[in-house]
């Protein structure tokens, strides 16, 4: 009996010592962090950037000491000095959020994108975009970049709706990286910005399509004057290392110029046109209507740089249409359109990683000699001539010849839009890069060349020569602080104020005088965080 007793106080005693080690142990456990399921419903991601910028080049007008877009020389009052110079430094966040319910089983998506700019100093206590970074800030200046809805009825099939990117490239923009968007189908070049409408598309594993319809602009609602753009786009892969694309485009222009930008206007005949850099079609206080369609096709061979070391891209874009003006009541015949635009990249990677590479891009667009008086253009149409800016040719290599990424407030290349004015255009870049320490440390080294097709009046072909330098260290995943410079020298294109394309060439330079050469220099940090 005192064996049954002493083995039953002993399984006690063990039991009630568990017992307190449990009690201990999940008391030690709920204070302790512990990472917790992800909340698959919201995500959120945002892109960051900080630079400092000094350059000879700036805008003039005390009005546009915010968001200044468009071509170096032209109707935003962006000129050059030699002896002025800018030192200032930009910010940007770009927040994304999503929201994707697990009551639709992953088959709704909501989008909502904002943006928020400014300049260290400029503004606060106020309202408007891209300024509030000044003491005490307090500045209402959030700007609205996308909303839109994703339905995916089926699998591959999507179906966006709202405010969205609106990208001349096959690929859905809201699932594919940048880089691979500035370097498929069109590579921003004709389409490259924000619009409302819906489009559909279809994801398979060798092809794929798009289709989809924009509202640029609506005005009057109970009127005929609006602007709208038509779309399809299908792409396939042919074999292991090639893809091939077809695309086409309309675009129903009723607004008579009506819209747009503040007082600038939008369409084939408005002051934005002085402004971005594109063909303006002096019509006057006229009246008109236009129709005006894009055929084209691209191709990409080791679209993804994983194949071999050879990558091959290009396209070819034909616009044509017409615009017709009112004149005493009547309607007559404005200008035929018909020009077109072409692109050539190889790229040969001679290292280890994507960083180790040789690039050259060459580029042409026809050009027009004689604007409309033969009532006739045949130059290049892009999305600049309704949106500021609605097409970026910014994966060049250039940073002063043609656009570049690297802007938050300030966007003023000199060849802003690929129709250079309409006069047209033939260049290219050459880049080379390495990776000194393999995807860490990066530099680059570049060069850019570019003519005019056409030749201005009291001014010559060349346009500019650029030389470029970068060196980029990569702080970790998507996230980098870099250096880069460059330098143009102009050419005798901007010995010429002619004015018959839009503003005078050279901006406010005496005709026969050639404009200071531009140059930049920039430091940047950047984090995609997600």
């Amino acid at each position: 009996m005192k064996k049954i007793s002493l083995s039953f106080a002993l399984f006690l005693l063990i039991a009630i010592t568990f017992q307190g080690l449990a009690q201990t142990t999940v008391i030690d456990f709920q204070k302790s962090d512990v990472p917790r399921k992800a909340n698959k419903e919201f995500q959120f991601f945002a892109f960051y950037i900080n630079q400092g910028v000094t350059s000879n080049f700036y805008p003039t007008s005390e009005f546009l000491k915010g968001q200044v877009v468009g071509r170096l020389f032209g109707r935003n009052t962006s000129t050059t000095s030699d002896t002025n110079r800018t030192y200032y430094v930009e910010q940007r966040l770009i927040p994304f959020f999503i929201y994707q319910p697990n009551l639709f089983n992953g088959k709704a998506v909501l989008r909502a994108s904002f943006e928020i700019d400014w300049t260290w100093g400029d503004a606060s206590y106020g309202t408007g975009g891209n300024i509030g970074g000044a003491i005490s800030a307090d500045q209402v200046n959030i700007q609205t970049q996308n909303i839109e809805l994703e339905l995916i009825p089926w699998k591959g099939y999507a179906i966006n709706l709202g405010l969205m990117r609106m990208f001349d490239t096959p690929y859905n923009p809201y699932r594919t990286l940048a880089d691979k968007m500035m370097s498929t189908g069109y590579r921003l070049s004709y389409w490259g910005t924000d619009a409302v409408g819906i489009s559909i598309r279809r994801d398979r594993d060798f092809s794929r399509w798009k289709t989809g319809f924009y509202k640029f602009y609506e005005n009057d609602i109970q009127a005929d004057d609006d602007v709208n753009m038509f779309e399809a786009m299908y792409e396939r892969q042919i074999s292991k290392l090639w893809k091939v694309g077809l695309s086409a485009n309309y675009v129903r222009d009723r607004s008579e110029g009506k819209g747009g930008v503040s007082i600038l206007g939008q369409g084939l005949n408005s002051l934005m046109a002085q402004y971005n850099g594109t063909f303006q079609f002096r019509f006057g206080s006229n009246p008109y209507k236009a129709d005006i369609y894009w055929l084209g096709g691209f191709f990409s061979r080791n679209q993804d740089f994983m194949m071999d070391r050879l990558q091959l891209t290009g396209f070819y874009n034909y616009n044509l249409g017409s615009a017709d003006v009112k004149t005493a009541g009547i309607w007559e015949k404005g200008a035929d359109i018909s020009g077109f635009g072409a692109n050539l990249k190889a790229a040969y990677r001679y290292g280890q990683t994507v960083d180790d590479q040789i690039k050259l891009d060459l580029i042409y667009t026809s050009g027009d000699k004689d604007g409309l008086t033969d009532k006739k253009y045949s130059g290049v149409m892009t999305g600049n001539t309704w949106g500021s800016p609605g097409a970026i040719f910014v994966s060049s290599g250039a940073y002063i010849l043609f656009p570049h990424a690297n802007v938050v407030n300030r966007y003023t290349p000199a060849v802003a839009d690929i129709s250079n004015m309409g006069y047209g255009l033939a260049g290219g870049t050459l880049v080379l890069s390495k990776g000194i320490i393999p995807h860490r440390l990066i530099a680059k080294a570049g060069s850019g060349l570019a003519f005019s097709n056409a030749k201005p009046l009291l001014g010559g072909y060349h346009i500019g020569t650029e030389a470029n330098a970068a060196l980029i260290y990569n702080l970790g995943t998507y996230m980098s602080v870099e250096l880069h410079g460059a330098y143009m020298w102009l050419g005798k294109f901007y010995e010429s104020s002619d004015e018959s394309y839009g503003s005078p060439i050279n901006g406010n330079f005496p005709s026969g005088t050639r404009p200071y050469n531009p140059f930049t220099a920039f430091v940047v940090y950047k984090w995609l965080m997600f």
